[in-house]
């Protein structure tokens, strides 16, 4: 039967890999852009500061995250170097800022950390700036 066939069609697989990054890119990216509205209304910064760094830091330090490694993963450029930030952003997220909440307050956060991790994992894809980068000849070994 076809359904537990664990064989893959390459075109398949590079064009899931772009789908899963415009998706995850452009959805984090709408968080970001409203961090960054809060970053630039001046006054007060009223945000967590889970790891110590200051309010203002921490909010600087998402907004990065989730705006320019977003933009960097929908690009697939340095995707695997841009996940790391997400990763720590959504692990604080998880564990420390929902951390005695419950699952449902979790749970968003938490796709995203496996994505990031996934995407870690697995790179860009073909159909991506880090494939132009890295030439046509290059071996692929999944």
């Amino acid at each position: 039967m076809r359904f537990f066939n664990t064989s893959y069609n390459q075109n398949l697989y590079d064009l899931a890999i772009l789908l899963l990054r415009i998706t995850v890119g452009c959805f984090m990216m709408t968080h970001g852009l409203q961090k960054l509205d809060m970053l630039m209304e001046g006054g007060p910064i009223k945000f967590a500061d889970p790891i110590g760094v200051g309010a203002q830091a921490s909010l600087i330090l998402t907004v990065f995250a989730e705006l320019i490694c977003s933009f960097l993963i929908l690009m697939g450029f340095a995707t695997r170097l841009a996940t790391i930030p997400l990763i720590i952003t959504m692990f604080v997220a998880v564990f420390i800022i929902h951390g005695k909440d419950d699952f449902g307050n979790k749970e968003l956060p938490g796709l995203y950390l496996a994505v990031y991790i996934l995407l870690l994992v697995i790179g860009s894809g073909r159909f991506s700036v880090d494939r132009l980068i890295a030439g046509k000849k290059r071996k692929i070994n999944y």
